[in-house]
């Protein structure tokens, strides 16, 4: 188990999410590409979801499916680790993000190259290997035709699914147009920005990356336990390119991401195309067991990362977060995301499973107005994202959980009772006592009397005014319900 100080995810360090925000919704091209967007997506996956007749009963598999996992994962991990070297692959365990990025770095250097191809992977950017990558003087490239955009932008992906859905289409032309000769063959001349001439210049440029690289590097959506099985599934065809081609091929996996046999893949490749995408399948599923002589990469290495998850399993609620299967579902519904974009989250998981899972994975301190701590409060609390969830990650009661953490530490941190402490326990001594409480109501009544004018109290003072700010604040009457009825009903018990 890594400690908290050694773990690494990518962009923590930005502002806080409430000042981030603040910022994103002055972007009003921002929210009209987000709102196109995010409608699109869930108006789909609503339709084809309501296609299957069992598809409750779907999720009601996959999370079991999960819980069962989580609760026996250091025996399917042995269990994976023995099927993949049974299969011809190599395993490495990394502790964190440090651990990771050498233990990829060393073997891409083992195989004299200086260059490798990427398949969209969220778990290669929580550890920020394309950078340690470059420290390294090795180049890696971006395949995935979102990534690739943000990669020539220089910028961060703002979507679990669609990482550039913070740009238009006219923004990608001139991104093209400007950079892609930096990295490889240049855009075409009078390139255009529609859909099919920004595909097909992101084709050319991609293709001789491709047909030269040796070494491949991906990230897993899952593994299977009892076969040594790996899959990926996407929707452009790069992944099968960099998957099959190259000498060597480099995954690295989340620990979470394994289950225990074949035959549970079914349910989530029912679940996973329907909730990310809003299609029937995917286009493209790509498995892998170990190497096979003649046939695809010849050496193939699986990196299993904890970095902060062994501790989150650790947590009985918190542990929940570990069950996603990175579909955006719970994105797409979110009216926060939908207004601030996947930036202001400042983490590579953005919107309501980045606020649960993010603060696990770093761990949370005092500060609530760090990017970290300030994450489980990035939200309405809706429950919206639960609804949608294909695994039934409730959500909302994680970010309850986070946000008492979150309070707790800082209290903890300042070793002084917080405001809502003293309050709540006074208010228990008050209520444990009929006679203080009776003096107290007393109290309130001449107390409310006293402040209100026709009836209503104005501004309420010190820290009460955000109450009164907002609403009318009726006058409390002059005798109290416990009062009436001594007065009327003590004689009928």
């Amino acid at each position: 188990m890594s400690n908290p100080g050694d773990r690494g995810v990518v962009w923590l360090g930005s502002p806080s999410f409430p000042d981030a925000a603040r910022e994103a919704l002055k972007n009003t091209q921002l929210r009209a590409n987000l709102k196109r967007a995010t409608s699109t997506i869930r108006d789909k996956r609503l339709t084809v979801a309501a296609e299957l007749d069992d598809w409750e009963a779907l999720r009601d598999s996959a999370a079991a499916i999960k819980k069962r996992t989580a609760r026996h994962l250091d025996r399917y991990l042995v269990q994976l680790e023995q099927s993949v070297t049974a299969a011809g692959g190599t395993v490495h365990w990394a502790a964190d993000a440090a651990e990771a990025n050498r233990i990829v770095t060393d073997l891409v250097r083992a195989t004299g190259e200086q260059e490798v191809v990427k398949v969209k992977s969220m778990v290669t950017q929580e550890i920020g290997l394309n950078e340690h990558l470059a420290e390294a003087g090795i180049t890696a490239y971006e395949t995935d035709l979102a990534e690739l955009i943000v990669q020539l932008g220089d910028d961060r992906p703002s979507h679990i699914l669609v990482p550039t859905i913070h740009r238009n289409r006219t923004e990608i032309r001139d991104l093209f147009t400007a950079r892609m000769g930096e990295w490889g063959q240049p855009a075409p001349d009078g390139l255009g920005d529609d859909p099919a001439e920004l595909a097909e210049a992101a084709r050319l440029h991609l293709r001789e990356k491709f047909l030269t690289a040796k070494v491949a590097v991906s990230g897993a959506n899952f593994a299977m336990a009892d076969t040594g099985t790996v899959v990926v599934v996407e929707s452009e065809g790069n992944g099968r390119m960099c998957l099959t081609l190259p000498e060597t091929l480099i995954t690295v996996m989340g620990i979470e991401k394994v289950v225990p046999t074949w035959s549970d893949l079914e349910v989530f490749l029912q679940l996973l195309p329907r909730s990310s995408t809003g299609e029937r399948m995917n286009p493209y599923t790509s498995s892998w067991t170990g190497t096979t002589d003649g046939d695809g990469p010849q050496d193939f290495h699986l990196v299993l990362l904890d970095n902060g998850r062994s501790d989150t399993l650790a947590d009985t609620v918190g542990r929940q977060a570990l069950a996603c299967i990175r579909c955006s579902a719970c994105l797409n519904v979110c009216p926060v995301f939908e207004r601030t974009g996947g930036h202001a989250y400042g983490s590579v998981y953005p919107g309501p499973i980045g606020a649960v899972l993010t603060p696990q994975l770093v761990g949370v301190d005092g500060d609530i107005k760090s990017a970290a701590a300030s994450l489980p409060f990035a939200s309405t609390l809706c429950g919206a994202c639960y609804d949608a969830c294909p695994v039934k990650i409730n959500i909302p009661e994680v970010l309850a959980h986070l946000r008492a953490e979150v309070v707790e530490a800082k209290r903890t941190s300042e070793r002084l009772p917080t405001a809502e402490a003293v309050a709540m326990k006074a208010a228990a001594r008050v209520l444990d006592s009929p006679q203080l409480l009776a003096a107290a109501q007393k109290a309130a009544s001449l107390g409310g009397r006293a402040l209100a004018r026709r009836g209503r109290i104005g501004r309420l003072p010190g820290p009460l005014h955000g109450w009164s700010d907002t609403r009318d604040t009726p006058a409390p009457p002059a005798e109290s319900f416990r009062t009436w009825w001594r007065k009327n009903k003590e004689g009928e018990r």
